[in-house]
């Protein structure tokens, strides 16, 4: 990182990748074009999840190629007669893969679906309706740097 003083420790990435609830994932797409979708995610055991239909451009592109990053911003301050925000981003390079054991694929949609649902039994009813219709995507993180963004 060019600029040391914007830095943010790894303990304030880890936080803003638990707090926050999307980021943008960028893959390797068709003709090694840059892919990059919005995507919510969960932070659990230093990893990324998040969950997916089983079939179109994104599995395509996880199939092809491993390596993937991602991206998480905050929602950033404005202070008072300030037109300029203020707000913390964290990329995350790594490797993701598809998960294939069923009852791990259940756990990380739990934390997946609790964090984004108002009730645990909501989570519960949506795994069992949609699990064999959800693909559960897991990024190991190999690098990460995050930093405080000042857009004046």
């Amino acid at each position: 990182m060019r600029r040391h003083r914007q830095e943010l420790s790894a303990d304030e990435c880890r936080d803003i990748l638990t707090r926050e609830p999307r980021g943008v994932l960028a893959l390797l797409g068709d003709d090694d074009y840059p892919y990059a979708l919005p995507m919510s995610h969960v932070f659990v055991d230093g990893k990324i999840y998040f969950h997916g239909a089983k079939k179109g451009h994104k599995i395509d592109a996880v199939k092809k190629h491993s390596k993937v990053s991602y991206c998480v911003m905050d929602k950033g301050v404005r202070n008072e007669n300030e037109w300029w925000y203020t707000f913390k981003s964290v990329i995350v390079f790594g490797k993701i893969k598809t998960l294939t054991d069923r009852d791990e694929k259940i756990a990380k949609l739990t934390h997946l679906g609790d964090k984004f649902f108002p009730t645990h039994d909501e989570t519960v009813d949506e795994i069992n309706r949609l699990l064999d219709k959800t693909e559960v995507f897991e990024i190991t993180i190999e690098h990460m740097s995050g930093k405080t963004v000042t857009e004046k």
